[in-house]
């Protein structure tokens, strides 16, 4: 989303939690030009600090307790943030200026995780809700208060309810890069297998960097709303196995998986599959990377980080 922003032209600053966060050096190395401003989304007074410092035009919260996994053993730490701290910086919007005379624009990232126990598929802008996570009851909370803040005090605040977004700056504890690196280090020898839990639960993957295109379209508007941006394909974890040793021609990749019901939920979601017809017509935006296409990108990224680290000895 930073670089996304810096393309555009626009003066970017993220929010970050504690001094000498190990994340920052991170975010910095990627998009030299960001600047880092302190704040805690579970401390109101930090946020309209913030806001106050940088007088934003635009504020985009894509900040949570995002693993789902985790959610359930801290799901309390969980509300907080993914939550209640979506309240928190809207209320900082509030109070520093989100009304007519300072028009802060407010982007929230919700979840298709709060779809959850599927009423209906593809599921769009109307269907309703049925979490099944500490994770997706959050995203619903912070939802749902940023609608009623654009409906209670006129704030253009818009909800993106994104389905799963992947690329190669993906966590290690997530499935797709999970199977991507772990593919790459198969294929250069530095491990066994791969260690999963329910390779038949189905999901929407797109591209992240197509995702933020639509965030950022969504502010564009003149008037905020709610979307649901996805690709409407749904893939097993099972199929990104097999396109994903694909990649790496590896044949028989069944003797490379294995399975561990610790890696599955207390409540699984089974089949997440979104309806983007409303980001199609109101935004004019569509995916542009496939699923093939997206899993060669990240197998190949974790390829030559592989590469790279096999070589420096580490």
């Amino acid at each position: 989303m930073s670089e996304f922003l810096t393309e555009k032209g626009y003066q970017v600053f993220g929010l970050v939690r504690g001094q000498n966060n190990p994340k920052a050096k991170l975010v910095t190395d990627e998009n030299p030009s960001l600047e880092l401003v302190e704040g805690d989304l579970r401390d109101l007074s930090s946020l309209i600090a913030a806001v106050e410092q940088v007088q934003p035009d635009e504020v985009y919260n894509l900040g949570a307790m995002s693993f789902v996994a985790l959610s359930f053993r801290q799901p309390e730490l969980t509300a907080d943030i993914t939550g209640v701290g979506v309240l928190r910086m809207l209320e900082a919007i509030r109070i520093v200026g989100g009304t007519e005379n300072n028009p802060i624009r407010f982007y929230q990232a919700s979840s298709s995780e709060m779809f959850g126990k599927v009423r209906e598929t593809p599921q769009n802008e109307n269907t309703p809700f049925h979490p099944r996570s500490p994770y997706g009851v959050a995203k619903v909370f912070g939802h749902h208060m940023t609608v009623n803040y654009r409906e209670s005090y006129g704030l253009h605040a818009s909800s993106g309810i994104c389905f799963n977004h992947e690329g190669p700056r993906r966590g290690l504890e997530f499935v797709t890069r999970k199977i991507t690196n772990g593919i790459a280090r198969i294929k250069l020898g530095l491990q066994d297998s791969i260690t999963l839990g329910n390779i038949d639960a189905a999901r929407d993957w797109g591209y992240a960097g197509d995702f933020v295109e639509a965030m950022w379209l969504m502010l564009q508007q003149g008037e905020p709303d709610d979307y649901v941006i996805a690709t409407g394909e749904t893939h097993t974890v099972r199929e990104f196995l097999e396109v994903a040793f694909a990649c790496a021609e590896i044949d028989d990749w069944e003797r490379f998986v294995k399975r561990d019901p610790r890696f599955e939920r207390p409540a699984e979601v089974d089949l997440l599959m979104g309806d983007p017809t409303k980001a199609h017509q109101q935004l004019g935006w569509k995916p542009r990377v496939t699923f093939d296409e997206l899993v060669r990108m990240m197998y190949e990224a974790d390829l030559a980080e592989e590469t790279t680290k096999a070589a420096l000895g580490r």
